[in-house]
């Protein structure tokens, strides 16, 4: 035997710096795999939002596709409106009120004698709206805005 041996002068020692050794490689081990799996939680993060941004696309896609098969209802032009400001004025007033109105009604609206003449010319006008599409009868006499 050439020299003392480490081991038989103080074990204890020698058991503590194993241990110490032991712990400082598992404590780099340890931050090397959390290193590795902060990289590859951001990894999946992003490959799940890639395949979100996917799935949203297809859904898009999907929609889009059925509005096209669905068959296209021609919008019909809206009713033309007689040129004379007395149509104008009709409207103006079913605009104001919001309701329904009788040709007396409508008369006193528009600040017109009520005579039974003035009466009817309003009557005649209404019908015309009507007929047009522009006014609705919901009753005999009664008319009002068609609801959209």
């Amino acid at each position: 035997m050439t020299g003392p041996d480490v081991r038989q002068s103080d074990p204890g020692s020698w058991l503590l710096d194993r241990i110490d050794a032991r712990e400082r490689s598992l404590t780099c081990q340890v931050e090397q795999t959390q290193a590795e799996i902060d990289t590859l939680t951001a990894r999946l993060g992003e490959l799940s939002e890639a395949i979100e941004h996917l799935r949203i696309s297809r859904k898009t896609l999907i929609s889009l596709a059925e509005e096209d098969l669905a068959p296209v209802q021609p919008v019909a032009p809206p009713p033309a409106v007689p040129d004379h400001p007395a149509y104008q004025q009709i409207l103006a007033v079913f605009g104001e009120t919001g309701g329904s109105l009788r040709a007396r009604d409508l008369a006193m609206a528009m600040d017109l004698p009520l005579t039974q003449n003035d009466i009817q010319n309003v009557r005649a006008k209404l019908k015309r709206l009507a007929s047009r599409g522009i006014l609705v009868e919901t009753e005999p006499g009664l008319f009002t805005q068609p609801r959209p």
